[in-house]
């Protein structure tokens, strides 16, 4: 079964989104994760109906399963709206797939999973890539982001534990500084399928027209005493993941 792609705006019963598949952006993830080259204790949230923690597992790894909805016996039920029920440090990394972009407060959702990281630990996070060219056209046309469209919410009361769909669109520049704010570091980003190819001709001329825009915004006089995190702002900003993926996937290493 395919990712949902949003609720029935006339109804009223409970509703939240997910996937049978394993996914390409599950797959990235867990790739990232094998980089380490060591067993960790990994924080799975929103766990879904498992197939990361699965993989995981089947590759050593201790997992912690947490979720709002507690689909298996060994899942700990945490709402990403709060406090995560887990110690300062009790991970060796944490795992957000496609989790972030659903909540009212993205801000306290990647402060906690920062805190219940150990120093040196990871925190991966995939969301949305409002930042592809596909997005961008669409924004300039549409005033909205790629898969987030307004239109088709549900208006739900402030405290209902259900899922709102993607209400949050997540974007670079926010998430490094928010990170950095909470003690870590944005250390790569990466991306899954490609966004509709067929347009590639047209992000060419895009790009062709906006690389001396770019380069004046990140490399202008005023932003020269910050150069050593511009360079790699601009390289993670105009990197093929970000222009042309259909999922920002961010690598975070807490300090």
């Amino acid at each position: 079964m395919a990712k949902q792609q949003g609720p029935d705006p006339t109804s009223n019963s409970p509703w939240f989104s997910g996937t049978e598949d394993f996914t390409g952006y599950m797959a990235v993830a867990l790739r990232l994760i094998d980089r380490e080259r060591r067993r960790l204790h990994v924080l799975d949230l929103p766990a879904g109906l498992g197939q990361f923690t699965d993989a995981l597992r089947a590759r050593g790894h201790t997992v912690t399963p947490a979720d709002l909805n507690l689909v298996r016996p060994d899942y700990i039920r945490a709402d990403m709206n709060g406090r995560l029920p887990f110690d300062d440090g009790a991970f060796d990394g944490a795992v957000c797939l496609e989790g972030i972009e659903h909540l009212v407060d993205p801000l306290n959702l990647l402060r906690e999973l920062i805190r219940v990281v150990r120093p040196g630990g990871l925190v991966i996070l995939s969301t949305p890539n409002i930042h592809n060219y596909f997005s961008r056209l669409q924004f300039l046309f549409t005033g909205t982001w790629y898969q987030f469209n307004p239109a088709t919410l549900r208006d739900l009361p402030a405290d209902a534990q259900e899922d709102r769909f993607h209400i949050s669109p997540i974007a670079y520049p926010w998430l490094r500084h928010r990170a950095d704010l909470l003690g870590a570091d944005v250390e790569a980003v990466e991306g899954d399928r490609w966004k509709r190819k067929a347009l590639l001709p047209v992000y060419a001329l895009v790009w062709a027209l906006g690389r001396p825009w770019a380069r004046r915004l990140f490399f202008s006089k005023k932003a020269s005493p910050w150069r050593s995190r511009n360079e790699s702002m601009h390289a993670h900003i105009n990197s093929r993941a970000l222009l042309l993926s259909r999922t920002m996937i961010a690598v975070l290493r807490k300090r």
